[in-house]
């Protein structure tokens, strides 16, 4: 079973959504679309992370643990709770012991 990302992240996140889609068109201007599989919908989230090493550091380590290839569980916000992977991130360093995690979380499937 996949572990859980628990961490809260900023409200002022936005994320955005994807429908994978088989079209075919006709000359007349007449289009068909249909969806293309059972999951043609896939979410991609950037989420910060705002706080003190104690609070930024488990979550890099968690991220940081699976290497981009492991999947984890997240619940995106007015979303359910499923699959997601972290490829890239971002640490910045405020001074003070005051730091940003910056990450894109993307939703994937598995069977």
């Amino acid at each position: 079973m996949a572990e859980v990302f628990t961490w809260c992240v900023r409200t002022e996140i936005t994320g955005t959504g994807d429908f994978l889609t088989r079209e075919a068109r006709f000359g007349d201007g007449y289009r068909q679309t249909a969806a293309d599989g059972l999951n043609n919908e896939t979410q991609q989230w950037p989420i910060s992370i705002v706080g003190k090493e104690s609070k930024v550091g488990p979550a890099l380590a968690f991220l940081r643990a699976r290497k981009g290839a492991v999947s984890f569980l997240w619940t995106p916000p007015l979303g359910v709770q499923g699959l997601y992977l972290c490829k890239t991130y971002t640490l910045i360093p405020h001074g003070n012991g005051v730091f940003t995690l910056n990450a894109t979380f993307e939703q994937t499937f598995q069977p």
